[in-house]
C-alpha cells in the first residue's frame, strides 16, 4: 500500500482482526467529521517501508494498543472491505447516520 506521495509503503501480512467505522474524535478529525473507516491488524503484521511519522494513540484503558490501525483508504484495493460495527458513536455528530445493521458501540469495544 502506498500514501499519497510515495515515500513511505506498507505491506499486511495478516487478514485484519476487525473493520470498524470510527466515531472517536480523533479519527473524525482524520476522516473530516465523518467516521474513519479502518482494519485492525496485529502490528507484527504490518511491513513498513521509507520514514513515516507515527501518532501512537492510547487506548481508552491507558494501555498502548498490540494492533495497529490502518485506514482503509490507504490500502491499494479496498473493494473488499466491509465494515462489522461502529464504536466510538457517543462521539458522533447528531447528524451522523449509524448503520442500523451493524454492531455500535458508545466507546471502544471491551
Amino acid at each position: 500500500m502506498q500514501m499519497r506521495c510515495g515515500a513511505v509503503r506498507y505491506t499486511l501480512s495478516a487478514e485484519p482482526v476487525a473493520t470498524r467505522l470510527c466515531w472517536c474524535r480523533d479519527c473524525q478529525y482524520w476522516a473530516l467529521g465523518n467516521a474513519a473507516v479502518n482494519i485492525m491488524v496485529p502490528r507484527a503484521a504490518v511491513e513498513v517501508t521509507g520514514t513515516p511519522r507515527h501518532f501512537e494513540s492510547v487506548a481508552d484503558s491507558g494501555n498502548l494498543e498490540y494492533m495497529v490501525v490502518v485506514r482503509v483508504g490507504t490500502l491499494d484495493d479496498a473493494s473488499g472491505i466491509r465494515p462489522t460495527m461502529a464504536i466510538w458513536t457517543s462521539s458522533a455528530s447528531p447528524w451522523a447516520h449509524i448503520d442500523p445493521a451493524l454492531q455500535a458501540f458508545p466507546r471502544q469495544p471491551g
